[in-house]
């Protein structure tokens, strides 16, 4: 099984801007895309963006953050960044580094809704002050 460590999150003023890093490990052979998703107390899970890190191009965003959040893969082999810009209080949340095999970002979305994903990591907590 993969082993996923987060990095970044933290405390910022609306309007600020933060750096998630994921960095995996492990059974990660079979991992084809990885991306954040987030939660927010009495909120569901929500998909924040994706990518698919074979090809590094092929992206996928929830339309709360589309334009505001960009994903990239790291330089390091199997690691993932999010640049998070523009921050409103609404983002607030848990924030969570994620892999799986699901092949494309649509399913990885699906698979989010599902909690089914192959690997997650412990979760970084994201607070945007108004």
């Amino acid at each position: 099984q993969a082993q996923l460590v987060e990095s970044g999150g933290g405390l910022v003023q609306t309007g600020g801007s933060l750096r998630l890093s994921c960095a995996a490990s492990g059974s990660i052979d079979s991992i084809n895309v990885m991306g954040w998703y987030r939660q927010a107390p009495g909120k569901q899970r929500e998909l924040v963006a994706a990518i698919n890190i074979v090809s590094g191009e092929r992206t996928s965003y929830g339309d709360s953050v589309k334009g505001r959040f960009t994903i990239s893969r790291g330089n390091a082999k199997n690691t993932v960044v999010l640049q998070m810009n523009s921050l409103k209080p609404e983002d607030t949340a848990v924030y969570y580094c994620a892999a799986d095999r699901s092949g494309t970002t649509s399913i990885f979305r699906l698979r989010v809704k599902a909690d089914a994903l192959d690997a997650r990591g412990q979760g970084t907590l994201v607070t945007v002050s108004s």
